[in-house]
C-alpha cells in the first residue's frame, strides 16, 4: 500500500494531545511511497541507562502501523485497534531521531498485518516489528 502526502497531512492532524505529540511523532513516506514515522531519542524516550527504551520503539511501530490502517479505514466509516505487536529489538540507539517504515502485508476486511522496520539515523536496522490491527465499527 503506497501512501500519499495528503494522506501524511492527515496522520499528522491526528497527533494534538496523544502520545504521538508527546514523542514527537512525526509521519512522511519515503521514496517507495510507504508511511514512515520518526522520533526523537532524547530524554522523552531513554530508559535508565540512556538508551532508546523498548517501549518508546513499540509506541513508534504501533503509532505507524494503527495511523496507517486508521488512513485506510476511516472514509469507509471502520476504525482500527491493535490486538498484536512483536517487536524484536537488534541494536541501541543513545540520541538522534529512529525512522520506521512501514509495509501493509495484509490488508482485509477485518484485520490489517504490518511489517514494521526501524532504523537510525545512519540507515541501520534497529528493531523489526510485526502489528495485527483490527478493524471495528466506530463507538457510538
Amino acid at each position: 500500500m503506497l501512501f500519499t502526502t495528503e494522506q501524511v497531512a492527515q496522520a499528522e492532524r491526528l497527533r494534538p494531545n496523544t502520545l504521538v505529540d508527546h514523542l514527537d511523532i512525526r509521519f512522511g513516506v519515503d521514496a517507495s511511497g510507504h508511511l514512515t514515522a520518526s522520533m526523537p531519542v532524547d530524554h522523552r524516550t531513554h530508559q535508565p541507562q540512556g538508551l532508546l527504551h523498548g517501549g518508546a520503539t513499540a509506541a513508534l511501530a504501533e503509532t505507524l502501523g494503527s495511523v496507517g490502517s486508521a488512513i485506510l479505514v476511516m472514509p469507509g466509516g471502520k476504525n482500527t485497534v491493535g490486538i498484536e505487536l512483536n517487536v524484536n529489538h537488534l541494536k541501541s540507539v543513545q540520541s538522534g531521531r529512529v525512522t520506521a517504515t512501514g509495509q501493509l502485508l495484509h490488508q482485509g476486511r477485518t484485520t490489517h498485518v504490518w511489517d514494521i522496520r526501524v532504523r537510525n539515523e545512519r540507515e541501520e536496522l534497529v528493531a523489526v516489528c510485526r502489528l495485527t490491527n483490527m478493524i471495528i465499527d466506530p463507538r457510538p
